[in-house]
């Protein structure tokens, strides 16, 4: 049973997910928390504590949570906008969604990009990001030389990868994509 200084590793959230443990690396980071009982992401805040940075019209930057992470294996953590700050303020991710792999251990951080047109500051504290925790796959590539047809069975009958369907009819995408199969 592995124990640290505050979370006994054995819990687990109400549907019986492995828990995500973290690290502050600076003791004003606030921790990762979601702002209602039933919100996907855990909110992220910048830690600033040497004070605010201006992201100016176009720019971007790396802006620290102050915070590690151990993401389980076999999920992966998602860091994504928050639709309030792109809304109100064009303030954006430029790589949304980052992705955190379970094997990484150094310090969260997030790239912010001002896509409004007046400088926003970023404040110590200030709800930066969403970070989603989601299972992964972990398929293995094999090399073949040539690919079964679009909707070909590759899984037992009734997984959710067997033949694509959208909204139960099948689709002959082949090659298409970026926007091939409609708005």
């Amino acid at each position: 049973m592995a124990m640290t200084a505050n979370h006994d590793t054995r819990d687990t959230h109400r549907d019986n997910h492995p828990p995500l443990l973290v690290r502050r690396l600076h003791p004003d980071a606030a921790l990762p928390r979601r702002m209602s009982e039933g919100a996907a992401g855990l909110d992220l805040a910048a830690c600033l504590p040497a004070g605010p940075v201006l992201l100016a019209p176009g720019e971007r930057r790396l802006v620290a949570t102050g915070l590690a992470l151990a993401i389980p294996d076999g999920y992966e953590g998602q860091v994504r906008p928050r639709s309030g700050l792109a809304l109100r303020h064009g303030v954006a991710i430029v790589n949304a969604p980052g992705t955190i792999d379970a094997d990484y251990r150094g310090e969260l951080q997030v790239i912010l990009i001002n896509l409004g047109d007046v400088p926003f500051e970023v404040r110590h504290g200030e709800r930066i990001a969403q970070l989603v925790l989601a299972p992964v796959a972990m398929l293995a590539p094999r090399e073949v030389d040539e690919l079964p047809a679009a909707g070909t069975t590759l899984f037992a009958a009734g997984t959710p990868f067997a033949a694509g369907m959208a909204g139960g009819t099948p689709i002959a995408r082949g090659t298409g994509g970026f926007g091939s199969t409609g708005r």
